[in-house]
C-alpha cells in the first residue's frame, strides 16, 4: 500500500505509550479530536462514542455554534475556538470540506499540537493523505479513509453504518489504529493506492451521483412522453432496483438486457431520433450509453459462444 512504510516508528512509539498507561488493568482508551465535524465527522463521532472506541475530547469548526450542535448531536466533545485551544489528542480527525483539509493540517501543525506517535487522517474521497504533508513533516501518521456511502442525514447514518465499506490508504502506523477503529462501529475496509485515488473516487461518483442524474433524465423523458412525474418515478424505481439487483448477482454483462442486448438497431435508432428531436444534449448522452453498452453487449456475447 502507498505510504505503508511511512512512521512504523511512531506506531511502536504510540504503542509503548498506551501500553506504559494501564487503567485497572486495561488500556487507556485513545483520544479523538474533530476538526470540521460536520455531516461526516457527528456520524462517526457518535458511532465511536457510543461503542467506547475513542475517547471525544475536542471540537472545533468555523462557528462556535455548528460545533456546540455537533457535541450534542455526538454527545460529547468539548467547543474549542481555535486550533490553539485543541488539547494533545492521540488522533485528530479532518472532516473539513476537501478544499479546507490541507489548510486546517497546516493550522494544526503550527499549533505545536503534533508529535511522533500522533495520528491525523481525512475521510475524503477525492484526496489523498498526502494533503496532510504538514503533519508527516511532524513525525505523524497520517491516512485517508472513506466511507463509501452518502452522509446526507447523520442520524440515518449512525443507526445503518454496519456493513459500510472504506477505501484506505496512508501510513501502516495510521492504518494500524483506524483499521480497528472503522471495524469496531462495522465498516469493512478495502485497501487502495494512493497514487490511484482520484480514479478510485471517480468510480464512485459513477456509481451514486451520476446514478441520480440518469434518473432525473429517465423523469424528464416520461414527462415528455405525457406521464406525471410523480407516476414517471413510480415507472423508473422497478426498472432501476431490477437492473441494480441483477447486475449485482449475474454481473452486468449477464444482466443486460434490452434492445441493444437483442440486437435491436432499428428501435435504438429510434429512440435516439426521439430523443434528438426532445432534447439535442440528452440525445448526445444517449448515442454515448448506446456506445457503451454496445461494448457491453459484445462481452455478454463472447461469455456464452454457444448461444446464437
Amino acid at each position: 500500500m502507498a505510504g505503508a512504510t511511512g512512521s512504523a516508528g511512531a506506531a511502536g512509539q504510540l504503542t509503548r505509550q498506551l501500553n506504559a498507561m494501564p487503567d485497572g488493568g486495561q488500556r487507556r482508551p485513545l483520544t479523538l479530536s474533530i476538526i470540521g465535524c460536520g455531516k461526516v465527522g457527528q456520524a462517526l463521532g457518535r458511532l465511536w462514542h457510543e461503542r467506547q472506541t475513542f475517547v471525544l475530547l475536542d471540537i472545533l469548526n468555523r462557528s462556535t455554534a455548528s460545533a456546540q450542535r455537533a457535541s450534542a448531536f455526538i454527545g460529547a466533545g468539548s467547543v474549542v475556538a481555535d486550533h490553539a485551544g485543541l488539547r494533545s489528542a492521540d488522533i485528530y480527525l479532518i472532516a473539513t470540506s476537501d478544499d479546507q483539509i490541507a489548510t486546517c493540517c497546516n493550522a494544526l501543525a503550527a499549533a505545536g499540537k503534533l508529535q511522533p506517535g500522533s495520528i491525523v487522517f481525512h475521510c475524503s474521497g477525492a484526496l489523498s493523505s498526502l494533503e496532510l504533508a504538514a503533519a508527516t513533516a511532524q513525525g505523524a501518521a497520517v491516512a485517508s479513509v472513506h466511507p463509501i456511502r452518502s452522509f446526507a442525514d447523520p442520524q440515518q447514518v449512525a443507526g445503518h453504518f454496519d456493513g459500510t465499506w472504506c477505501g484506505s490508504e496512508g501510513d501502516a502506523a495510521a492504518l494500524a489504529v483506524l483499521g480497528p477503529a472503522f471495524s469496531a462501529i462495522g465498516a469493512q475496509s478495502v485497501e487502495i493506492q494512493r497514487e490511484q485515488k482520484t480514479l478510485y473516487h471517480a468510480a464512485a461518483v459513477f456509481a451514486s451521483n451520476y446514478q441520480v442524474t440518469l434518473i432525473d433524465v429517465a423523469q424528464q423523458a416520461y414527462v415528455a412522453a405525457g406521464i406525471a412525474p410523480e407516476l414517471a418515478l413510480k415507472l423508473i424505481e422497478p426498472l432501476l432496483s431490477e437492473s441494480a439487483a441483477n447486475a449485482f448477482r449475474l454481473g452486468p454483462a449477464t444482466a443486460l438486457t434490452g434492445p441493444i442486448a437483442r440486437g435491436d438497431l432499428a428501435t435504438v435508432s429510434r429512440q435516439y431520433q426521439a430523443v434528438r428531436q426532445w432534447q439535442p444534449r440528452i440525445a448526445e448522452l444517449y448515442q454515448q450509453f448506446a456506445a457503451l453498452t454496445t461494448d457491453l453487449a459484445l462481452r455478454k456475447k463472447i461469455s456464452k459462444p454457444g448461444k446464437p
